[in-house]
Order: C-alpha cells, then sequence, then structure tokens
C-alpha cells in the first residue's frame, strides 16, 4: 500500500544550513526566539506526537533512531514529493467545457417549459465545477423558477436557503420566510408552472383566515336530513345526496341498488371510523372545510378519504395537514402518517422540513432512515417524492460533512438508482467513485470511475486510472492516461497532471509543466515542485514555487506547505502567518497529516514570535491592508480575533479581505458571524444586507440598509445602499443620489480603512460624472489616510485630463507599493506604448493568470495584425482553464468576422450560458445566426 501524504520522515539533515533563511525579508524583523522558549515548543510537540503515536501506532512500530529537538518542529518532516498525489474533483469536468456550456444553453432554450427545469439542473451541474459559486447560484434559482411540481420546489428552494447557510443565523428557524415566492415554505407546497410570479412577494404577512365562518356554516339548524350511520349506540345523522358527493363508492352504496339504498340507517360499526370521525365527514360533506376539526380527526378523515375513494376530502385532508408541519418533530410524527395514507402534500411538507434543517438534520437517526433505508426510499417513490434532485442535494451534503461516512455512500446509491440521463449517470457514478477512493475501496472506486466512463465522463478516467495506481497497477494506469492524451485532439492540464503521477524524472517534470501550462490554476504541480526544491534544501525557491500561485489562487493546502517550509527555515512569523490565515478558511484544519490542529500550532509558534497587543494589531492591519498584503491582512486579523471574538467588525472586515482573495464559502461564513455578534439591531441589518446582497438579493439588501438608517445612521449602512445601488447603470439623478449617500457614511465615524475605500468609491462616482477635479481630491484623501488603490483612481482622473505620463507614474507608485499587484501592472498597460503595454500585460498574466484583459489586449493586436490564428489561440490558451464572458464574445466576434458562423455560434451560446442577458452577446448570436447570402 502507497503511504499516506507527508508520513514519512525527511532525513534530519534537512533542517541544517537554513536556520538563518528568511522567506520575506524585513525591514525590523524581530528578535530571535530564546532557547527557553524553542525548548518549550519543542516539548509541546513532543508530548503531542508521543500520545498520538500511542494511539495510532501499532506496538511491534519501533524508532531505532534516536530524535533530535529540532527535528520536531517538523515531526513528520518536510511532505516527500513521490507521496504527493492531486485531489479528483468529484463534479463533472470536461476536455471541451466551452462546448457544454454552448449545448446546455441549446437544450434550456429548445426544450419545452415544463422540461426547463431538468435542463437548468444540468447546468447547476456543470457550473459546479467551476470556480465562480454565484453562477451555481443563478442557475439553481433558474430551475427553482421554472420548477413544476410540489416535490421539485420543495428540494430547490430547501437547497437555495442551504446555499445562503441560514441555518448559522441565531435566531432565525428552519420555516423561516425570505420574502419571496422563491424561497417561501408556502409557496412551495403550491403545485404548478409560474415562472414569472418567483421573484413576487409571498402572502405568509396576510393573516390566515379566521375559522369563525366554518362554525357557522356547521350549524344543522336548517339542514334537512334524511338517513344516518350507526357506530355502536351512536348515530350520525346525515344528507344522503351529500355523502354521495363525497365520492363514486358512496354514491353507488346510497344510490346503486344496494340494500343500503333503501335503509334509512345504515350500520357503519365495522369500517374503522369512529363517530366523531363520521361528524367530521357530515360537516365536510356540506361545508368542504376541515380547519376546525383536531389534527387526530383529520388524520382519520385522510383514512376514511383513502377507504372510500373521496378525491375532495383526501385533498383537504392533505392541504390542511401540510399547513400544520412546522418544525423537525411535527416532521418526523406526520410524515408516517403522509407516507401510509399517499398524503402527496403531507409528505412534501415533512420532506421540506428535513430538507430546511440541513445539515442538523443529517445527524437524526430517523431521518436518514427515511431517506436511505431500503424501506423508506420505496415509501417515498410510491408517493412520489424518490427523484434524482433530491437525492442529488442530499449527497452533496453528505459529501462535504464526511466524504467516508457511510451516510454519504447511501446517499449516492441512491442517487445513481435515480440517475436516466446521461449527464445524471456521469455524476452520480463519477461521485461515488470519488468517494469509495477516499475509503480507499479501490475495486469498487474503479468500478464507479468506469460506469461514469461507460456513460461518457471522459474526466472519470483519473479515478480509473488513480484506482489501478492504487491497486499496484502502475503500468496500466499510464498507458490510459497516455492513451487519453494521445487521443484527443486538445489535451487538458489536469491529463498531464495525472500522467505525471505514473512517470518519474525528466518525463514527470515536462508532464508536470505542460499542466501549469494548460492550466494554471492546478495546485498539485506548483506543490510537487516546491517540495521537489525542499528535499534539495534549496528553501527560498521552495517558498517562491508556492508564491507563483497563492498570488491569485489561496488553498488551505498551500497555505499550509508554505508553513511547514517556513518551520525547516525558522522563519516562524512567516509560518504564523501562514496558519493564521489557513485557519480563517478552514477553521478546523488538522495539520501535519491530520494529526494536530492547527489552533495549537499557533499556541505552540506564539512564544517564537514578537507579541503584539491590540492596538500594535491595528498599526500591523493598517500596513499591510495599505500594502494589499491580503493574507497578512487575514492573519492580523485573525490574531485580533483570537483576543475578541466577538467583535463583528473585526468579522466584517476579514469578509472584505476574503472575498479579495475569491475565497467567498469562507467570506459568507465571516459575514454570517459578524450577523450573530452584532451588539445592535442596526448594525445587525447591515450584516444581513450584506448577506443579501451578495446572494444576489440586492432589492432586500437596499430594504435592510433604508430599515438600518431609520434606527441609527451608520457608515455602513450607507455605503451599502450606495453599493447596491451603484451596481447598476447610474443616470445622472442616481449618481446624484449616490454621492449624497457616500457623502452621509463619510460624516458618521468609522475607522481610516473604511473611509479610504468610501472616498476611493465617491471619486469613481465623481469620475463617471465627469467631475473630475472632485474625483480627484477624493482619491488624494484616500492615499492620505493609506488607501493605496486609489492610485489607480488618481490615474484614470490624469488620464482623462490627457496627462498620460502622470497617469503611468501614479500607477508605478501602486505597483511599488503593493503586494498583489497584477491588477496594477494590467491598468499601467493602458497608459503606454504598445510595446511597454505587452511588457506589462505579460507581466500581470505571470502573477495572475485569471486576469482575462491582457489575453484580450494581445488577441486584438494579434487581430489588427492579420493574424487571426494566434488571435484565436491566443483567447483560447485562456479558455481552456476559465471560462469567461468577455473571452467568449471577442473570440465570437472573431469567428464572426472570418466567416466562421458555426464557431461564432458555439461560443455566443456559451457565452449567454454565462450570463442570459449580456446585449452585445445577444445582437452577435443574432447575427451569426442570419442565412448567409
Amino acid at each position: 500500500m502507497q503511504p499516506n501524504l507527508f508520513t514519512t520522515m525527511r532525513s534530519l539533515k534537512l533542517i541544517e544550513g537554513c536556520k538563518a533563511t528568511q522567506v520575506y525579508p524585513s525591514s525590523s524583523p524581530p528578535p530571535p526566539p530564546s532557547t527557553g522558549l524553542r525548548e518549550k515548543l519543542l516539548h509541546h510537540l513532543q508530548d503531542h506526537f508521543r500520545v498520538n503515536s500511542t494511539r495510532s501506532k501499532p506496538s511491534h512500530t519501533h524508532q531505532n533512531a534516536s530524535v533530535s529537538s529540532d527535528s520536531l518542529l517538523l515531526p513528520h518532516g518536510l511532505p516527500v514529493s513521490d507521496l504527493l498525489e492531486p485531489h479528483i474533483d468529484p463534479s463533472l469536468r470536461f476536455v471541451d467545457s466551452i462546448e457544454k456550456l454552448a449545448e446546455v444553453h441549446r437544450r434550456i432554450e429548445n426544450c419545452p417549459n415544463l422540461e426547463k427545469s431538468e435542463a437548468f439542473l444540468e447546468q447547476c451541474a456543470i457550473f459546479r465545477g467551476l470556480t465562480d459559486p454565484k453562477l451555481f447560484r443563478r442557475s439553481l434559482r433558474s430551475a427553482r423558477q421554472h420548477a413544476v411540481d410540489v416535490h421539485t420546489k420543495v428540494v430547490l428552494s430547501s437547497w437555495l436557503r442551504y446555499e445562503r447557510r441560514e441555518d448559522e443565523l441565531i435566531g432565525t428557524t428552519s420555516m423561516d420566510c425570505c420574502g419571496r415566492n422563491l424561497g417561501c415554505p408556502n409557496m412551495s407546497l403550491v403545485s404548478g408552472y409560474d415562472p414569472e410570479s418567483v421573484y413576487n412577494r409571498c402572502l405568509c404577512s396576510r393573516s390566515e383566515t379566521n375559522g369563525g365562518d366554518c362554525v357557522s356554516e356547521c350549524s344543522t339548524c336548517d339542514v334537512d336530513y334524511d338517513m344516518s350511520f350507526c357506530i355502536g349506540d351512536e348515530e350520525v345523522r346525515c344528507v344522503r345526496y351529500k355523502i354521495a358527493s363525497l365520492s363514486r363508492p358512496f354514491k353507488v352504496m346510497l344510490y346503486g341498488g344496494f340494500r343500503e339504498t333503501r335503509l334509512s340507517a345504515i350500520n357503519f360499526a365495522l369500517n374503522g371510523v369512529s363517530v366523531e370521525g363520521m361528524r367530521a365527514a357530515e360537516a365536510f360533506s356540506r361545508i368542504h372545510k376541515v380547519e376546525i376539526f383536531s389534527v387526530n380527526i383529520v388524520l382519520e378523515l385522510l383514512t376514511l378519504a383513502n377507504r372510500f375513494c373521496c378525491d375532495e376530502l383526501k385533498a383537504a385532508c392533505d392541504s390542511h395537514l401540510s399547513r400544520l408541519v412546522k418544525d423537525l418533530d411535527d416532521a418526523l410524527l406526520l410524515i408516517e402518517y403522509g407516507l401510509e395514507e399517499a398524503a402527496y402534500l403531507l409528505v412534501a411538507a415533512c420532506v421540506q422540513v428535513f430538507l430546511r434543517e440541513l445539515p442538523s438534520s443529517m445527524r437524526n437517526p430517523n431521518v436518514v432512515k427515511i431517506f436511505c433505508s431500503v424501506e423508506g426510499r420505496e415509501r417515498l417513490g410510491l408517493v412520489g417524492h424518490g427523484s434524482f434532485v433530491l437525492y442529488l442535494f442530499l449527497s452533496q451534503i453528505a459529501m462535504e460533512d464526511d466524504m467516508k461516512s457511510n451516510t454519504t455512500v447511501m446517499m449516492l446509491e441512491c442517487l445513481v438508482e435515480y440517475a436516466v440521463e446521461a449527464w445524471q449517470k456521469q455524476l452520480a457514478c463519477h461521485q461515488l467513485g470519488a468517494v469509495m477512493l477516499e475509503r480507499k475501496e479501490y475495486k469498487d472506486a474503479e468500478r464507479w470511475f468506469s460506469s461514469a466512463v461507460e456513460a461518457g465522463h471522459v474526466y472519470s478516467l483519473v479515478g480509473v486510472a488513480r484506482s489501478k495506481f492504487k491497486r499496484g497497477h502502475r503500468y496500466s494506469a499510464y498507458k490510459i492516461m497516455n492513451s487519453l492524451i494521445s487521443d484527443c485532439s486538445a489535451a487538458t492540464g489536469w491529463m498531464h497532471q495525472e500522467r505525471s503521477l505514473y512517470c518519474s524524472g525528466k518525463e514527470k517534470l515536462l508532464d508536470l509543466d505542460m499542466a501549469t501550462d494548460l492550466d494554471p490554476t492546478l495546485t498539485f504541480p506548483y506543490m510537487f515542485r516546491a517540495v521537489s526544491l525542499s528535499e534539495e534544501s534549496q528553501f527560498g525557491a521552495a517558498v517562491a514555487e508556492l508564491n507563483k500561485i497563492m498570488g491569485f489562487k489561496v488553498s488551505p493546502d498551500c497555505l499550509e506547505m508554505r508553513a511547514w517550509i517556513s518551520i525547516a527555515m525558522e522563519d516562524y512569523e512567516g509560518a504564523l502567518k501562514d496558519i493564521r490565515a489557513l485557519l480563517t478558511l478552514e477553521p478546523n484544519f488538522l495539520m501535519f497529516n491530520k494529526k494536530i490542529h492547527g489552533d495549537h500550532m499557533v499556541e505552540l509558534l506564539r512564544p517564537l514570535v514578537q507579541q503584539w497587543n491590540q492596538a500594535d494589531c491595528w498599526m500591523q492591519l493598517y500596513d499591510r491592508w495599505s500594502s494589499v498584503d491580503d493574507i497578512g491582512s487575514l492573519a492580523v486579523v485573525h490574531h485580533m480575533l483570537a483576543n475578541d471574538p466577538g467583535k463583528s467588525l473585526l468579522r466584517f472586515r476579514q469578509s472584505l479581505l476574503l472575498l479579495r482573495l475569491n475565497c467567498q464559502k469562507a467570506a459568507m461564513r465571516s459575514l454570517r458571524l459578524a450577523r450573530n455578534h452584532s451588539k445592535s439591531e442596526h448594525e445587525r441589518l447591515v450584516y444581513e444586507g450584506w448577506i443579501l446582497y451578495d446572494t444576489g438579493h440586492r432589492e432586500e439588501a437596499l430594504a435592510k440598509a433604508e430599515e438600518s438608517i431609520s434606527i441609527q445612521r451608520s457608515f455602513e449602512a450607507y455605503f451599502l445602499k450606495a453599493y447596491a445601488l451603484a451596481d447598476s447603470a447610474l443616470d445622472p439623478e442616481s449618481s446624484k443620489y449616490v454621492i449624497q449617500l457616500l457623502e452621509e457614511a463619510l460624516r458618521c465615524p468609522s475607522d481610516g480603512l473604511r473611509k479610504g475605500q468610501a472616498l476611493n468609491n465617491l471619486g469613481s462616482v465623481y469620475v463617471d460624472c465627469d467631475k473630475l477635479d472632485l474625483a480627484a481630491d477624493c482619491y488624494t484623501n484616500a492615499l492620505n489616510i493609506k488607501h493605496t488603490r486609489a492610485h489607480q483612481g488618481l490615474a484614470r482622473v490624469y488620464h482623462l485630463k490627457h496627462q498620460r505620463k502622470w497617469a503611468y507614474d501614479e500607477m508605478t507608485k501602486l505597483i511599488e507599493k503593493a503586494r498583489n499587484n497584477a491588477s496594477a501592472f494590467e491598468k499601467r498597460s493602458e497608459y503606454c506604448d504598445r510595446e511597454m503595454a505587452q511588457s506589462d500585460l505579460g507581466m500581470a498574466t505571470l502573477l495572475d493568470p485569471l486576469r482575462t484583459y491582457p489575453y484580450r489586449y494581445r488577441a486584438a493586436v494579434l487581430m489588427d495584425d492579420h493574424k487571426e490564428t494566434e488571435a484565436i489561440e491566443e483567447l483560447s490558451k485562456a479558455l481552456a482553464f476559465k471560462p469567461d464572458l468577455q473571452l467568449l464574445h471577442l473570440r465570437a466576434a472573431f469567428y464572426d468576422s472570418m466567416g466562421k458562423s458555426a464557431e461564432a455560434i458555439r461560443d455566443c451560446e456559451a457565452a449567454l450560458s454565462l450570463d442570459p442577458n449580456h446585449t452585445d452577446t445577444i445582437d452577435l448570436y443574432n447575427k451569426a445566426r442570419e442565412p448567409q447570402p
């Protein structure tokens, strides 16, 4: 069996000769740690791993060599390159993602309205494999918008709630309504196709109808009874034709020539109906309502309705009972009645509670039994509540909670059972293969990955190869990936990355370099090269290699590896910074091959670095924020929160930094914590507004800001309102209003970090209004309080004033100050000649290959030089790893100009999949589809 990642002890010589190396030179380095503090750290680590080893290692395992105290800083040594493996993405991935995006757009456009929800669900599965979660959420909303049946509405509205993680908001319940039909739990129980109404306000705020009218209608004073049902010693008087109207069986019994037709008193004692139940049935035959009866009576009426085929009575009972399900206890109790009596709406309401209580409800064994047991699945299926979309949602939750759990396996097995379409089979089998691989059940993993390949998912060949490799068939794995690369007209980065695992030496390095060239967002090649350099004691070069990818893509595994290397270099401050940033992304992260919690490592490293009080931390935060050192800023905020965990303002700052690093999941978690720790109502409303805004609910966010302002004027409330309003094309009047809001914000108390942002935004609005002098004043004031990004705005003002040299110089200042300066190089390129611009854009691509403007610029230059093929290749290079709206639109325009209408149409369709309302692409799409003369 292959050893686990990072478990082999490196030679202790790796630590030698690098004890004075610094990763990041500092003008005022902290004093070196004392020997006593270092020894204390080593003893802590030694004690921790002695306990860990006695728990995890068999008794016959014994270390013969004595371990020096220095080696305990890295209790498992440094990572070993031969043991590194890339993660297999459990999402769908494609050789040609652009063609797939175009294909799903065509399906959405061409399918009947009643099938659009399923088409959008496929688009959701594709977007899940991309890096932008907003695309997934938008597609999920569209799937809910076009849902027809109650079951699908329940699942998708619950899924949308989960994506907002409202379960983490203190003071809310699972059945709280968001105010719109789209997420309203009551509207989810209304069947029918009505896509235009989902964004309307729901009716939850209206008071429910009083039951007094029903009571008066129940009066029997003026009823002409002509028969009765006898139950024991009791007699229930009825109107024959009204009872007959309840169902065909009653009509046949009472008017069909049977013995009961001639009787005025019918013995009904042997039908399992109580006197109260029969009286309720009689009342329903007249008033057609069940709201006035107790729950037990309504449940009895439901049974009677099923027994005698009373469709109207059953529907009324089903609907009424569904409205009574409010929490998990209600749902667990009533779902048994619903399943037994095939009450569709009642079961839907119970399932809705289970889903809206996720992920906590997944830990309830009774809920798991309903969804996962053979009997539970069959009963759900019989009543119309077993589906692919249900188990797609549940399996996602289970995989996020624990990839290796039995519950996850059971959910995915259900997903496979309900998979019908090709993409469904691909996804279900691929995910089950990924889970089996994590569980080290390699034979089953290979089987499921192979099934996904048979269904048409080429990426699953990676799983097949890895499973074979894990079973000792290295050459077979190599042949699979080699054949795939040979047969593919345009190989992808992940193909070369996977093949590199099964070869060695120069061939391995060539594959990894090719993987990075084709897809620079893959983290494994950088990590492998960094570890290889560490094995040669080139620790500075190893850190530099990791810095390449962390300049544009921050991930926990890269942060952990850089921290390990920093420890080896005795750069404890750098290690602590990375571990704090890592814990911001994943608070429960376990380091050293999941042997020690990150928080414990922080405690062990803290004595070895310079100590800061809260005032020092604020100074450090200002310095790092102004130098655009986002990871450093995250580390400082994490330090400050350790001293004051309930500080909502710091949580909010943390969310802003995480958004800048494109870590949206962690950013939303920080926002929720900011909201939960709010000390006042007006502050809580602001953070709720930001949560709504960041999840695509702009109007609701504005309402929260206005409500907050009505309670108390504050910087953040005015800033939120201005920001949300500015997120659209502003007419002169709207711009004037946004300016007023930002000026109001600046009059309110706040710190320099936020005021600098407000001044920067105000300058931007002034520029749009052609008030350049006022804009320059705003940017200058922002720079005076160390808002470094204002250099970019000031450069824009100089450019608009035709002072191009000053604009160039202003951007040069930003480049010199900013730690992350790819965007500054990109922007400076606008203020110089073509040759210098090409140089700046080349540097921007080197620092951040995800920035698309440099590719578009170079492609446009090539087209101007009549190098059409090279221009297309330049755009295709970026599109291979980042499907982007602007890149696709430009390539479509190029294809159209070259007379290649099919390719132009494909790129337009892919672009419209990313943004269906992009006007320029729509116009180009219509033009490309026009018949050629």
